[in-house]
């Protein structure tokens, strides 16, 4: 650990905006809530300036604590690079049609990504797409949507239809005249990704998409929208103008318009069918946007000699949200889209926790652990941050006798604390029922430590963990999560009561980690009633599904998988990153045992997986 800088200006800076509304309070975290969740900091999306501002800020509190710096790190910053999103490099398709008549005619286009004037033309990659060039012949597959035979509703775009080594040509979207519940069902299975899986499942070499005539944003191409996982889809996809499927088509002799009305009925037996004559040449190529975040992590050592043999405890919390909301995850009104998510429960509750907890226990005098304080970002784009930190750590992992976490603690209802992941230590109620002696919290204990928080990558690495939360509301992840929302009176009380955790650690053994088994409550970020044990890295470019870890007592665990394994496929079906893997389980059912290969290193093994139902 190296001494600490100076952050002179940005303390500066901290001392003139916190706190931002300008009224007298002894309370110790509302001036860091306001501050984090102020406009200054435009919803602190990671990799943004609002974001960079807020980590500034936190490295100015951690300064006026007296926090080091850890391990190698130069400063109080972690950097780590994601992938922000994607932009077409400069795709190109062209398409030869001929027709069969005695005239012999022909018509082609040469359409590229941008015209003279750099703006886009005719052709655009999907975020999704390899890069790549394929030159096949055309065949067109209705809306390209196949629904597993397990919903008992029989729909295959691909039924008679040979795809094999072809570019496979599909509307966007699902049957515009289908009934309610038809189109229910349809759109289910309408995502481009799981469309591009289809169509590489069957053997094609290539996708175009076209927004039909009778579609919303008819003939337009589909804007590359933000893309959370790295891996590509397996094959070139790409979306085109109603210009270029004019052409596809024109062989057929028929409108693209009458085409999109006979499919748009729902009804399963309009089938797709080649395109004759026509003859593709797709180029796709796709930039990955990279960007950069930054975890803030700061130190207090521990006082006096000797010590435990694990001598670090971690207390932390995610401080970025979602900016605009741009990224997919707002759940904001229409009339309030697009404006800033300023976050103050989700979670500049959790982190004005950890900076006051810093601050409180920078007055211990007697600490006979090292506590590291650890404000995360890229948590709402999967636990990125901490993902980042639990790969290249500034200490030893397996030197961290307990991880405390906080995410969404500012809006108790009833004096109701809920403590997650309690199960992870046989040591944990004890410990919590004490502290809790004096704070009174009406306490919900939860073994489970599978959340879709930070706590997760700790529980992944075997560390004894909690995370503590007062619940989720009408206001999560809307631009209406305000500060004037926040109750600190009780946010005040969840940090006594942490700190009173925190020095009940320092006069205890080191804990025993505990490997949870499978829990009623184990969250789940498909939905799907399938249940397989498998707790994939969302931040993986590897091609296939890479474990980071495996459900205590789960099936994954049952048939020997373990973290650092990568599945390619189950049940038949290839998989190259998690949209594929989250496809294919609707393959599944209950107690039918499946194969699964999968990469252990170098080798190529082999196991029966016996899924059972989500509790």
């Amino acid at each position: 650990m190296k001494g600490a800088p100076r952050y002179a200006i940005v303390l500066a800076l901290a001392l003139t905006v916190a706190p931002l509304v300008g009224q007298t309070t002894t309370s110790r975290t509302r001036s860091y809530v306001e501050t984090l969740a102020s406009a200054r900091f435009d919803g602190r999306e990671a990799g943004t300036e609002g974001e960079r501002l807020a980590g500034d800020y936190i490295a100015a509190q951690f300064t006026r604590a007296g926090l080091k710096t850890a391990g190698d790190l130069k400063d109080y910053f972690q950097p780590f690079e994601f992938t922000a999103g994607s932009r077409d490099g400069g795709s190109r398709i062209t398409v030869a049609a001929y027709a069969n008549d005695r005239a012999g005619r022909s018509s082609t286009v040469d359409a590229t990504n941008e015209d003279a004037a750099g703006k886009a033309s005719s052709i655009r990659a999907l975020s999704f797409s390899d890069d790549g060039e394929v030159r096949a012949e055309a065949v067109f597959a209705g809306y390209g949507i196949v629904v597993p035979e397990s919903q008992n509703f029989g729909y295959d775009s691909y039924a008679g239809l040979d795809v094999k080594d072809k570019v496979v040509v599909v509307f966007r979207y699902f049957p515009e005249d289908a009934d309610k519940d038809t189109k229910a069902i349809l759109a289910r299975y309408s995502d481009l990704r799981y469309k591009a899986q289809a169509a590489r499942q069957r053997g094609a070499k290539g996708l175009l998409v076209v927004t039909g005539p009778r579609s919303p944003n008819a003939g337009e191409l589909i804007p590359m929208t933000f893309d959370t996982a790295i891996a590509g889809s397996g094959l070139p996809a790409a979306s085109i103008t109603a210009a270029v499927a004019e052409v596809l088509f024109r062989t057929t002799g028929k409108r693209l318009i009458d085409i999109q009305q006979q499919f748009d009925s729902g009804n399963p037996h309009v089938t797709g069918f080649a395109l004759p004559n026509t003859h593709v040449v797709l180029r796709t190529s796709v930039t990955r946007v990279k960007k950069t975040a930054r975890n803030v992590i700061g130190v207090l050592p521990q006082t006096g000699r000797g010590g435990p043999d694990k001598p670090w405890v971690i207390i932390g919390a995610h401080y970025d949200h979602l900016g605009h909301g741009e990224g997919g995850q707002s759940l904001a009104s229409r009339e309030d889209a697009g404006k800033p998510h300023l976050g103050a429960d989700d979670n500049a509750s959790g982190s004005a926790v950890v900076l006051a907890l810093a601050e409180a226990l920078s007055k211990v005098p007697n600490r006979s652990r090292n506590i590291m304080f650890a404000l995360w970002s890229g948590e709402e784009l999967g636990l990125v941050g901490s993902d980042a930190f639990a790969k290249k750590p500034p200490i030893a992992l397996d030197q961290v006798d307990a991880y405390i976490n906080f995410d969404m603690v500012g809006r108790m209802v009833d004096n109701k604390l809920t403590a997650q992941a309690t199960g992870t230590s046989t040591a944990w109620p004890s410990i919590l029922e004490r502290a809790n002696v004096a704070a009174g919290f009406d306490l919900n204990l939860q073994e489970d430590p599978y959340q879709p928080t930070d706590v997760a990558t700790f529980n992944q690495e075997s560390i004894p963990s909690l995370t503590f939360t007062t619940g989720a509301h009408v206001d999560y992840h809307k631009p209406s999560d305000t500060p004037d929302k926040i109750d600190y009176a009780d946010l005040d009380r969840v940090v006594d009561f942490s700190a009173a955790i925190v020095r009940r650690l320092m006069d205890t053994e080191p804990l025993a980690f505990v490997k949870v088994q499978e829990s009623q409550q184990s969250a789940s970020r498909t939905g799907l009633r399938i249940f397989t044990g498998t707790v994939p890295d969302y931040t993986s470019n590897a091609k296939g599904l890479l474990l980071s870890g495996v459900v205590g007592g789960g099936p994954a665990e049952a048939a020997g998988l373990q973290k650092g394994d990568i599945i390619i496929e189950i049940a038949g079906q290839s998989i190259a990153n998690i949209y594929d893997y989250t496809y294919a389980l609707e393959l599944l059912k209950v107690g039918e045992p499946v194969k699964v290969v999968y990469m252990r290193g170098n080798e190529r093994r082999e196991v029966q997986l016996t899924p059972t139902a989500r509790k």
